[in-house]
């Protein structure tokens, strides 16, 4: 029963291109659900039982802003996020009391440290330093300090959603640009 990891943090951030319903790429959905859902579940499906026997750990998921609103362009990512989201929710309500804490990092734009902007615009590296051009974006250090955060509060204490966002940012697609 002490076999195991005692913190298990799913982090998927897939959005295979950006094109609006009933022009996305079939394999970009599949891609993006397999990744960002199927994944995460997995994942944590294949954990659980050594969380649970133990009876502490916490399973973090780094979801996003997307999972909470949606915008053109973006309706599989969004449904794969908002999955997430409910499906972390629903983890929460399994596991309250047996030992076990459940997180969702719901973050903004995150754009240093990662590889969302590049795979998002399939490889092409000029859309995505646009992406973040004029705009201070969070980093995955951000990201990181966030989880630690919620890492080491107190045993009686559960977060159960971070939602973090830069501070130029004021909802999913309101960015204050500047320069």
């Amino acid at each position: 029963a002490e076999d195991g990891p005692d913190i298990v943090i799913a982090n998927a951030g897939g959005a295979f291109g950006k094109a609006n319903v009933g022009s996305e790429d079939l394999g970009d959905v599949r891609a993006m659900l397999d990744v960002n859902v199927f994944g995460a579940i997995k994942t944590v499906r294949a954990l659980m039982p050594s969380l649970l026997a133990k009876q502490r750990g916490h399973v973090m998921f780094i979801g996003s802003i997307a999972g909470l609103e949606a915008y053109e362009g973006g309706s599989t990512y969004c449904a794969a996020k908002a999955a997430i989201h409910a499906f972390c929710k629903a983890l929460r309500y399994e596991t309250y009391g047996s030992g076990v804490r459940v997180t969702n990092v719901a973050p903004g734009f995150v754009g240093e440290g990662t590889e969302f902007a590049a795979v998002r615009n399939k490889g092409d590296m000029a859309k995505a330093a646009a992406t973040y051009h004029g705009f201070d974006e969070l980093r995955a250090s951000d990201i990181a300090c966030q989880l630690l955060w919620a890492l080491r509060q107190p045993e009686r204490i559960n977060v159960d959603l971070l939602h973090v966002m830069p501070s130029n940012q004021g909802g999913a697609t309101r960015i204050k640009r500047v320069g």
